[in-house]
């Protein structure tokens, strides 16, 4: 523990949302004093840390403290914080009032931020608020300077430095102070003095950031955040997104602790606080700011869990579970804190080191639903107020209702602290009264599926939601540990948080995990931890360089000048040399590629100091599954981080037990099999060694431990819980007619993980800049009969439409498939979309029979055709679309068949003149994304066996067909919903609606929907629609269905499967001949990015949901022999009755991200002149469309463009009485200023100092405007 000295205290304080916990370590006490107190009680304390060292000084000294005088703070030895300040103010949007300063062109670079939308079945595409209130457009430029800039019109006026990173840089334009200068006094006078500065290429160019830094503070502003100071790391996204939250954040915290502070008699001068951050690591409030402060609270938890368990209590890797009241936070240790240096939270991505912290909407509040048959658990909380039915607050159904009613919470050790007067236990009659009412509603559906089933009573529907809760809960455990190549069974569950040590038996159980560690503080362990975590201080700079011999002599001057200021910034904070350990760290990444690994320095057992490049090659042959031959590795960034060793809290060892374990109480508690009496153990009384043998509830603190039957637990020598799983395999009885709803909606968890699973392994172990960061691919799982039965929602236009591709190669096959046999296809005819979607499919069998298939599609940047990125505009035919494969055994028997796919994808066959197609022009990227797409088929086939070993084949393929019943009818009761309000004028039971629009060349696209009201079906009949094209926007019939099963799953707005079972009442008509349904030798590059947008507004249209969106993807392709790039671009959306449409998004049918505006000119021979919304473009209405983009792009050297494009001549619509969003349009704007339209689809030669400019469409606007 260590001595605590001169007799003073010492406090670890979390204050979270809704609980403040503090542990205070007493002098001559062996216990440490543990309080748990509301953060917000206004009516008794200003501010609860302050009160909890208050109330502890008073019991210690035995003197009263007023509340009105300050804290005297000679008994205080020291204060370690976390705190939730800065989390709640951004979750509330209540930081400091701030404006963002941004290089001129970009106005709108961190409100378009990658361009995708959060949730792509979202007709309102909401998206978080800005944090900044007004943008400043600073008058200055740098560019990189590149190797070849043939006609580089910068001329002599522009001069060359030496960036930081080593890159050169070119000042075109220098920061003209004097414009900026009023428009900064101008915001003062509105009342904004905080400001967040990202100019391009400050990361490596900070001098520009610096003037506009010098220039506000000298005009009075009172914080100012520059991005090159806070995370000088290249991406101007989230550089300039972590700016804003700091700049946000920042003066919120800092006023914090400064009325912290203020309440103690000696202030800073002898108050030693320190306060934790998001990487694990302790702070002095000089230097405590917004940007290191989201994760406080998490970050003491997991240093609490690490520096307790880990090597004490198990050599195991832990994962850690700290459920709360709203969420749950999932975090993984081995050894070492793993770390990123970029996350999302509360829409703002923050890049900043911190500790990989994952949080799940599912905690002890999350809502109970049940719904389309199945048992719904969040992600809606229902908060801290009203809070769960039993706090007597008017509240809805939580999770803590559910573990009430089954005996997991046990009210006489609850405290009591509800009612009027805050004085009642939790009420548990009317929790009971309130889940009879849910009973009734579920027995009724169930009788009238099949009169014969028995009523479940209220334990059983409580304990299948908690079954449900804890599926929910196991995901992103597998998501965290597979995905970084970590077989979850082979860790140990560290579990905390109020409500985790309920679930903890069986989450283990589901995840294979055979240990769960239970401390003896897990209630305030986040916390504890403060006292155990370490003072950090961390320095970085870019460095941009091939790794090599030359190089790494660099890097050894740049990290001993960063080791030396850190080391002094310790040492200035009081550390001696002895006590500080520096690390230090290269950002490396392969040449080509965006997946950067932060690599630290290894000492080799001989003591010398190991190759930071072998590392690496290690941690991505580990986390990827493979290695890059032939390419250099690139450095990125030189990290050091100082670390001041405390140890200022140990561990104490307890005394061993005595005795066999005191029984305090029987209470019953429901398990699966029904009630069952089980003694309660309080962990107090408890002594080393001593086994409580399951079902027992171990009260710890305000803590429940529930230990399941068939478990045991342990007391260990630290007087921590451990509990030794016993796991026998899941049976699920499954009845010929019905679901059983608690399983339906574990199945459905389970298959849907499978599909997320394979796309994590897709991602982790492609090599293509696609696949990899713009994520254009899919995954799913089907039938044996190629029915689909779980798409991950990846890429909507792939949605549904792989079942037909799946369907066709079991036709063509038959019985010639076999174990180890992967099948490739990316033929429109065969069920594909256009070539350069690639589908892999893996047959997967068990015990010899072929029991499901999985597969998943990816877009290759190349597979040959007329020109390079094999999009082009003006293909006739697919034979000039690039390599065409109907079918072919990718992998026979386990044998891939390289020498195979290498002729196909290189030789294609010739056009229907005889002209040679041109092949892959990347068949080394193509070969390493097929591997990749292989192993992601390989990963579902062992979680399907592993599904099958679990419950049995017969049960599996029963949900398989369940969980596609459940889909359909989610659909039939939208529809019968949307029939009848679409016929309330008619009071027909059927309604039928027609609706057309027009491709731009003039081909029409024709619905005639007919609603059956009472049966919930529908017929989407294409009759009408135009013939085959010659041109490329034909679609092959697999988009039209990927199009209808998108907006019906938009339209049930309930998050249910995308199955084969949501298109079972729909019936899909498409004359064949016409342009939904071409021919096989038909073009159809531009039927998958642009016809399937213009159904989706078509079939939208026809449903009165939301009027037209951009109705395009704007693909953008450019490159020459030795390179190509290709990106789409957002518009706005529609708008839909009660919403405005969104500006700057990717729209329906796809959600790619764009280039990084710093990344794109770094690696490209291009100059981004303008990236911003394109005002007033949306159409005007009561509610307005979103606004279109506007992309400016100059050429360093001559490239060949490729622009296919739509809405260029047809308007996107406006809907009941919205005007029409505006045409997008395309230009060249030569170097004489001559400005050239382009059209909607072109290839061009575009020359140095040429400039392309596309202005993407607006969407529709909704309602007649005033």
């Amino acid at each position: 523990m260590g001595s605590v000295s001169e007799g003073k205290l010492r406090f670890c304080i979390d204050r979270g949302g809704t609980f403040t916990d503090v542990y205070a370590e007493i002098p001559g006490q062996a216990d440490g004093r543990v309080l748990k107190l509301l953060s917000v009680d206004p009516l008794n304390y200003d501010d609860a840390p302050v009160e909890g060292i208050r109330r502890i000084l008073e019991e210690f000294g035995g003197e009263k403290i007023p509340r009105s005088s300050k804290i005297p703070t000679e008994k205080i030895e020291w204060i370690r914080m976390g705190t939730t300040v800065a989390t709640n103010a951004l979750l509330e949007r209540k930081g400091e009032r701030i404006a963002v300063c941004v290089t001129q062109g970009f106005r709108d670079l961190l409100q378009i931020g990658n361009q995708a939308r959060p949730n792509i079945f979202d007709l309102t595409v909401s998206k978080p608020s800005n944090l900044y209130e007004e943008v400043v457009e600073v008058e200055e430029r740098v560019l990189l300077a590149q190797a070849k800039e043939e006609g580089d019109n910068q001329g002599a006026s522009s001069s060359l430095v030496k960036g930081i990173s080593g890159e050169l840089v070119r000042i075109v334009k220098p920061l003209n102070e004097e414009a900026l200068k009023p428009v900064l006094k101008n915001l003062l006078d509105k009342g904004i003095s905080c400001l967040a500065v990202v100019l391009m290429h400050s990361y490596t160019y900070p001098q520009h950031e610096q003037q506009v830094e010098k220039l506000a503070l000298s005009l009075g502003f009172k914080h100012v955040s520059i991005s090159s100071a806070l995370t000088p790391m290249v991406r101007a996204v989230p550089r300039g997104l972590t700016a804003s939250v700091d700049a946000y954040l920042t003066p919120v915290i800092k006023e914090y602790l400064s009325g912290f502070i203020s309440k103690f008699d000696e202030g800073l001068g002898k108050l030693n606080v320190l306060f934790m951050q998001s990487d694990g690591g302790l702070a002095p409030e000089s230097t405590f700011s917004g940007h290191k402060a989201i994760l406080s609270g998490p970050a003491g938890g997991v240093v609490g869990y690490s520096q307790t368990l880990f090597g004490l209590e198990t050599e195991k890797p832990l994962i850690g579970f700290d459920m709360g009241g709203t969420s749950t936070d999932v975090s993984r240790y081995a050894g070492s804190y793993e770390q990123v240096l970029e996350t999302q939270i509360a829409g703002s991505i923050i890049q900043a080191p911190q500790l990989d912290i994952n949080t799940v909407a599912a905690g002890g509040g999350s809502k109970l639903k049940f719904q389309f048959g199945a048992f719904k658990v969040g992600p809606e909380s229902v908060g801290a107020h009203p809070g769960p039915v039993c706090y007597r607050k008017g509240g809805e159904l939580a999770i803590t209702d559910a573990n009430l009613i089954l005996g997991y919470v046990i009210p006489d050790y609850f405290p009591s602290i509800f009612g009027p007067n805050e004085d009642q236990p939790l009420d548990v009659g009317l929790t009971r009264v309130e889940f009879e009412k849910l009973a009734r509603q579920i027995n009724s559906y169930r009788k009238n599926h099949d009169p014969s089933t028995k009523d479940m009573t209220v334990e059983e529907i409580a304990l299948g939601f908690v079954d449900v809760a804890n599926e929910a809960m196991c995901r992103p455990i597998r998501q965290l540990t597979e995905m970084k190549g970590h077989e979850t069974k082979n860790h140990a569950l560290a579990c905390f948080g109020g409500a985790g040590p309920q679930h903890a038996c069986a989450i283990a159980r589901s995840l294979g995990m055979k240990e769960v560690l239970i401390h003896k503080f897990c209630g305030i362990l986040s916390a504890y931890g403060m006292g155990l975590a370490n003072v950090v201080e961390e320095a970085q700079e870019p460095y941009s360089a091939v790794y090599g011999a030359e190089s790494t002599i660099e890097v050894s001057q740049r990290e001993a000048v960063l080791l030396r200021q850190v080391k002094q910034k310790l040492q200035n904070q009081g550390f001696k040399e002895e006590n500080i350990s520096l690390e230090t760290y290269l950002n490396l990444r392969y040449d080509g590629t965006d997946t950067a690994i932060m690599v630290k320095r290894q000492i080799a057992e001989d003591g010398n100091l190991s190759d930071f490049a072998t590392e690496f090659l290690r941690l991505f042959q580990q986390e990827y599954g493979f290695k890059l031959q032939n390419r250099n590795i690139m450095i990125c960034d030189v990290r050091v981080r100082g670390v001041g060793v405390t140890n200022i809290l140990r561990p104490q060892a307890i005394e061993s037990a005595s005795g066999s374990p005191k029984v305090e109480a029987y209470y019953k508690v429901y398990f699966g099999n029904g009630w069952q009496e089980t003694p309660l153990y309080k962990l107090e009384k408890l002594g080393y060694g001593h086994m409580v043998s399951g079902p027992a509830v171990i009260m710890n603190g305000n803590s429940t431990v529930i230990v399941e039957p068939n478990c045991r637990a342990i007391i260990t020598k630290y007087g921590n819980i451990k509990i030794e799983i016993d796991s026998p395999l899941s049976s699920v009885k499954i009845s010929d007619k019905v679901a059983d709803v608690v399983q339906l909606s574990i199945f459905n968890h389970r298959f849907m993980g499978i599909a997320e699973q394979m796309g994590r392994t897709l991602q982790r172990t492609s090599i293509s800049t696609n696949i990899k960061e713009r994520l254009d691919f899919s995954c799913a799982l089907f039938g044996p009969n190629g029915g689909l039965v779980a798409n991950a929602p990846h890429v909507p236009v792939h949605l549904g439409a792989m079942s037909s591709t799946v369907q066709w190669q079991l036709n063509y096959w038959g019985d010639n498939l076999n174990e180890g046999d992967v099948l490739v296809t990316n033929h429109p005819s065969a069920g594909g979309s256009h070539l350069p979607d690639i589908t892999v499919i893996t047959p997967v069998f068990f015990n010899g029979k072929l029991v499901f298939f999985v597969a998943n599609r990816g877009h290759h940047a190349e597979i040959g055709g007329i020109t390079p990125g094999s999009m082009p505009p003006f293909s006739k035919s697919i034979l000039e679309e690039g390599a065409a494969i109907k079918t072919f055994k990718l992998v026979e028997k386990g044998v891939f068949q390289e020498e195979g796919i290498i002729k196909l994808l290189q030789f294609p066959s010739s056009d229907d003149r005889g002209n040679k197609v041109p092949g892959t022009r990347k068949i080394q990227d193509n070969l390493s994304d097929l591997r990749a797409q292989v192993a992601a088929n390989q990963r579902g086939i062992s979680l399907v066996q592993e599904l099958i070993e679990q419950y049995g084949l017969e049960t599996v393929q029963a949900y398989m067909n369940y969980v596609q019943m459940n889909a359909e009818e989610a659909v039939r009761e939208m529809l019968k919903s949307v029939g009848h309000r679409i016929s309330s004028e008619s009071n027909e039971n059927s309604v039928t609606v027609e609706e057309e629009d027009y491709m731009d060349d003039g081909s029409v696209i024709h619905v005639k929907l007919s609603i059956d009201s009472i049966k919930g079906e529908a017929v989407f009949d294409f009759g009408g629609t135009s013939s085959e094209v010659y041109g490329n926007w034909n679609a092959p019939e697999a988009v039209t269905a990927a199009a209808v099963i998108y907006c019906l799953r938009c339209l049930v707005d309930v998050d249910i499967p995308l199955n084969q079972g949501c298109l079972a009442p729909v019936k899909i008509l498409i004359p064949e001949g016409s342009f939904l349904s071409p021919s096989d030798s038909a073009a159809v590059v531009g039927g998958n990015v642009l016809t399937s947008q213009r159904i989706t507004d078509v079939v939208f249209t026809a449903f009165q949901a939301c009027a037209c969106s951009q109705g395009c993807m704007n693909n953008l392709t450019f490159g020459d022999d030795t390179f190509g790039y290709y990106e789409t671009i957002g518009g706005g959306s529609g708008a839909g009755p009660s919403w405005d449409g969104t500006s700057g998004v990717q729209c329906h049918m796809t959600n790619t991200r764009m280039t990084d505006p710093e990344i794109f000119e770094q690696r490209y021979p291009v100059i981004l002149h303008k990236f911003g919304l394109r005002e007033n473009s949306g159409g005007d209405g009561v509610h307005r469309g979103g606004d279109g983009l506007l992309r400016e792009i100059e050429f360093r050297r001559p490239v060949t463009v490729s622009i296919l494009s739509e809405r260029r001549v047809h308007a996107p619509r406006g809907l009941k009485g919205g005007k029409d969003g505006a045409r997008g349009g395309n230009y060249l704007i030569k170097k004489d200023k001559r400005k050239i339209y382009l059209g909607g689809k072109n290839t061009v030669q575009v020359l140095p100092g040429e400039i392309l400019q596309i202005l993407t469409p607006g969407g529709g606007g909704w309602g007649s405007p005033l």
